[in-house]
């Protein structure tokens, strides 16, 4: 698993600052997940394959977490793809693409395709043989989810020498992954613990932005690997969360404490501030494993 920060901070893009933006490399996918402006150079500057981008999740209809969108679709066209873009985002994303096409004359000459968002549960929203995309539900200010990627539990690793040794057919190997007992060439019944090794754990990952302190997302982000959660403010502003629904590193902190994550990443910071390491020494008054996002840093959880 590896999670490409492309922008972290709040409100406007500036010189050195990029407004939300992230790649995550799971099980062979490659997920986008929001579309600030100016994601696509990022994409570039980071050497990310536009082709490989299949899946793209929206949080919210706020600009800097999906301004850069209708670039990016019109640039995959230019770049004549033919591969479906699948669209994950709040109902009216699809008018608001739509009708910027509309009026510029610039349809995909790819299939676009919308899944639009209203529950206001977590819900499963996409699914495969390697993975699940969860929504979790945030308290902002207009109807705003995070996402939840998860791992399907992996397969038994086998011991081919002592899989050798008991004298099993190859035919049954599949099974044997799978955490079956099998039944050798000589009919006796070999058990599984014997001959494989544990499987690699599944990884997770919560994306939490943006989003007011809220504990009704711990039960769905539970024991998840990493968690990346917002933190515009610092404690000494905590008065401007309540208007803003917004969170500071310390709730962020607290949250991951409260779900036991694995690691704890902090982004989405206010302009306000110049030394970000203040957000790491205060979560790490709750919380001990935090990092800080980056734009162009890289994450990797093999």
């Amino acid at each position: 698993m590896k999670l490409t920060i492309l922008g972290c901070h709040s409100a406007t893009p500036r010189i050195n600052t990029n407004p939300t933006s992230q790649v995550l490399e799971i099980k062979n996918h490659m997920f986008l997940i929001d579309c600030g402006e100016g994601t696509q150079v990022e994409l570039r500057r980071n050497k990310v394959k536009f082709s490989r981008i299949k899946h793209i999740f929206i949080s919210h209809l706020h600009g800097d977490h999906y301004f850069g969108l209708i670039g990016l679709v019109n640039t995959f066209s230019l770049l004549t793809r033919e591969t479906e873009l699948h669209i994950y985002a709040p109902k009216g994303l699809k008018e608001l693409i739509a009708l910027q096409m509309k009026l510029s004359k610039s349809w995909t000459n790819y299939p676009l395709i919308f899944h639009e968002l209203e529950s206001k549960s977590s819900e499963l929203i996409y699914e495969d043989d390697k993975v699940e995309v969860h929504t979790i539900p945030l308290k902002h200010r207009i109807y705003t989810n995070g996402f939840l990627f998860k791992e399907k539990e992996n397969e038994r690793k086998l011991d081919i020498n002592l899989v050798n040794e008991a004298n099993i057919d190859i035919a049954y190997y599949r099974k044997l992954k799978q955490g079956f007992d099998v039944v050798n060439e000589d009919g006796v019944l070999i058990s599984n613990d014997k001959v494989t090794k544990d499987a690699i754990p599944a990884k997770s990952y919560a994306f939490c932005s943006d989003t007011a302190y809220n504990e009704e997302v711990i039960p769905i982000i539970k024991d998840c690997t990493l968690l990346y959660h917002e933190s515009t403010f610092l404690e000494k502003n905590e008065n401007l969360c309540k208007p803003t629904r917004h969170s500071t590193a310390k709730q962020a902190a607290t949250i991951a404490k409260k779900a036991n994550v694995n690691t704890l990443i902090l982004g989405h910071y206010s302009t306000r501030y110049n030394d970000y390491n203040e957000f790491k020494i205060e979560a790490e008054t709750v919380f001990n494993n935090v990092h800080l996002a980056k734009d162009g840093k890289v994450f990797n959880f093999d």
